[in-house]
């Protein structure tokens, strides 16, 4: 009898997936996992939402790349605690894996947080295929990237809760059909939920902050 291997890794990540779920779930934190392409805006958004949060919430970051520690000092900077993982080398440098966050997740605070962000690496395919024990899914998607993605990338819109359309200030400059992606978007996801936003500016910061609020409660409930 042949074993399909493939179906065994997918049980053993699931089992990784569900444990980091149900030790967040046990502290009443929420936690979210931000999927983009390289250079959307990951951890620009970040900056302000831990800078939007201080003294409100206890945030931390589980920060991923494949090389260097960058954005992670970036982060470190606003003085919270963040779990670097860097997957070059591990033979799938292209996203982040149950087994690397359940042990970032090991490195932190869970006492003291409200908040956990999961930072996957710039790639729209690879992170969308995993379940990292998170309670929702954001891409953050640009305006340059093009409005044709949910077609060319469909499982990182399929998969997500929410949508960030960032980069708005950039509209006029790039023939970018915002109706065009939101529709091509819930043909792929009708139950998708979206954001426009510039972290330029400032707009859709608000709104994304109203957004977390809503889901914080849930996760308060469950607690």
């Amino acid at each position: 009898m042949k074993l399909n291997m493939n179906k065994k890794v997918d049980f053993a990540t699931e089992e990784i997936a569900h444990r980091i779920r149900s030790k967040f779930d046990s502290k009443g934190i929420l936690a979210l996992n931000l999927i983009s392409s390289p250079g959307s805006g990951k951890t620009t958004l970040l900056e302000r939402t831990i800078e939007g949060y201080k003294g409100q919430y206890n945030v931390a970051v589980i920060e991923g790349d494949p090389e260097t520690n960058r954005d992670a000092r970036r982060l470190e900077r606003l003085q919270i605690p963040v779990a670097m993982i860097n997957t070059s080398g591990t033979g799938a440098s292209c996203h982040l894996s149950p087994y690397q966050v359940e042990q970032a997740v090991e490195e932190l605070p869970l006492e003291e947080l409200q908040l956990v962000f999961i930072e996957n690496v710039g790639n729209l395919v690879c992170p969308a295929a995993y379940d990292l024990g998170e309670h929702v899914k954001v891409l953050l998607f640009s305006v340059p990237e093009g409005c044709d993605k949910p077609g060319k990338y469909p499982l990182a819109f399929r998969v997500s809760n929410l949508v960030i359309i960032n980069k708005m200030d950039l509209a006029p400059y790039c023939d970018f059909d915002l109706e065009a992606l939101k529709k091509d978007a819930l043909a792929v996801n009708p139950k998708l939920e979206f954001i426009i936003m510039s972290l330029k500016t400032g707009d859709g910061l608000q709104e994304w902050f109203a957004w977390i609020e809503k889901k914080l409660k849930k996760a308060r409930k469950k607690h």
